[in-house]
């Protein structure tokens, strides 16, 4: 082989060495270590496919003939029709919370209706997304079958949000250009409200979160409202129990360094507990960690000293909190925020969740003689969760609100009056001036049960 030919195999070698490695340094960042990589692109698809008042099938779970029948019907303007396969679809299933809304929407079209919003995020999380929907259809049913507001039905459009910041943007100003939307649901996440909040208030669109709870929505703005207590409700009661109840003196923690809500009760959680004279270890515990290793955070928490681990979750990192339990063994005394009172901890926690307790905004035994529970179970055929107690609370703050004034503007005052109130599933419904509901949190205990289906439930402890 000549010299000339050998040089030129070792180049093109060199080049092939570099590529590779270039390539490979790429795919580390890119995989390995993908919290450097840029934030999801805004969303540019269809948002009518996001939205509906009866006319499509948003949550295809629950997709049936006569279902789906309604809905064309709806989309024809045959109305009748409509009522008729609805109805029919709710004897098949009565606990789809979407058909409800639909078989209310229709029966209202000829009626004059008053019109809201609801957004949730039902390709983000399937069940969330329902449970704040229950709440929503049953206050809908519930008025609708009483009068109405003043007389006139109300109808509910869905949007589906994802829990995306960037949907959550687009569909907040196609509710603020029509003005026969008169107030809004939502949203589910704290950084979806947070990304709707200024489009909502620059609108002069009331917007009540039943789910949201950092503190920057605080003060956000005056037509800005949640139905949720306060987040330093929430760590002020697990932090007093966890010092004072079950004498807990140093405590590790772990949240989402990309989710507000749960920085938010992170940051509030310790202050409380500090103030109290506990100790927080120090030991990192993101959930979002790309290689976030529930046992390894197990190990170094109790060789740290810690006694018990709070648990600050996400709704999307609420497979991770559960594989915490799983890895736990009994080791740690475990606690959570609201966010973890969902089925699915139920559901897959099983006993690896036994005994963990959560701070809670309300429980069906909460309040005894509150006749919502029972008319829950009435409705969907079991216990539901507070989720829906607060999407059914912000809906009758609504309600409220436009039996005053069916203004955007005037439900705004009627809202923001020191003199404002409406009962619900929680109780009084009062909003403070920074639009934060005015209450407080509960708490309750994982246990063996049947009311859930799962063999374990939520049981409301002692305040």
């Amino acid at each position: 082989m000549s010299q000339k030919n050998e040089t030129t195999i070792l180049i093109l070698a060199l080049v092939i060495t570099i590529g590779l490695l270039v390539t490979g340094f790429w795919v580390f960042n890119r995989v390995i270590n993908p919290q450097k990589t840029q934030p999801l692109p805004p969303f540019t698809g269809r948002l009518e496919k996001r939205i509906s008042l009866g006319n499509k099938i948003l949550v295809n779970q629950d997709r049936n003939p006569n279902k789906e029948a309604g809905v064309t019907a709806f989309a024809k303007g045959d109305f009748s029709t409509a009522i008729s396969q609805l109805e029919s679809s709710l004897r098949k299933k009565r606990n789809d919370p979407e058909a409800w809304i639909y078989f209310n929407n229709a029966k209202a079209t000829q009626n004059n209706p008053l019109k809201i919003g609801v957004s949730v995020p039902i390709g983000g999380n399937l069940n969330i997304a329902k449970e704040i929907l229950r709440g929503v259809a049953q206050a809908q049913d519930e008025t609708n079958n009483s009068g109405g507001i003043n007389g006139m039905p109300l109808q509910v459009e869905i949007a589906n949000d994802d829990n995306d910041p960037s949907i959550v943007k687009k569909i907040a100003d196609k509710w603020v250009k029509d003005t026969k939307i008169l107030a809004v649901v939502g949203h589910n996440t704290s950084d979806a409200s947070l990304a709707g909040a200024p489009i909502y208030q620059q609108g002069n669109l009331v917007m009540i979160s039943p789910t949201s709870n950092a503190k920057k929505l605080s003060g956000i703005g005056s037509y800005i409202f949640r139905t949720i207590p306060s987040i330093s409700s929430e760590a002020e009661v697990l932090a007093r129990y966890a010092l004072k109840t079950n004498r807990l003196s140093k405590l590790a923690i772990c949240a989402d360094s990309q989710a507000k809500a749960s920085q938010s009760f992170k940051e509030e959680f310790i202050a409380k507990f500090d103030n109290e004279g506990g100790e927080i270890s120090q030991i990192a515990c993101d959930f979002s960690e790309p290689n976030f290793n529930a046992s390894a955070v197990i190990s170094q928490a109790v060789s740290d000293g810690a006694e018990g681990l709070v648990l600050a979750a996400s709704v999307d990192k609420i497979k991770r909190s559960l594989d915490i339990s799983i890895s736990n063994k009994g080791r740690l005394s475990l606690m959570g925020n609201s966010t973890l009172y969902t089925i699915d901890t139920l559901k897959f926690g099983q006993a690896d969740a036994n005994e963990m307790v959560l701070a809670a905004p309300w429980h069906p035994q909460a309040i005894p003689d509150n006749p919502f529970p029972k008319n829950a179970r009435n409705y969907w055929g079991g216990d539901v969760n507070w989720r829906s107690a607060l999407a059914y609370d912000a809906t009758q703050a609504i309600i409220a609100g436009l039996n005053q004034d069916n203004t955007r503007q005037g439900l705004r005052k009627a809202l923001s009056s020191s003199q404002f109130s409406a009962n619900g599933a929680t109780g009084k419904i009062q909003f403070l001036p920074s639009g934060d509901r005015n209450a407080s949190s509960i708490l309750v205990k994982i246990q063996p049960g049947q009311s859930s289906g799962t063999g374990y439930d939520f049981a409301p402890l002692p305040q």
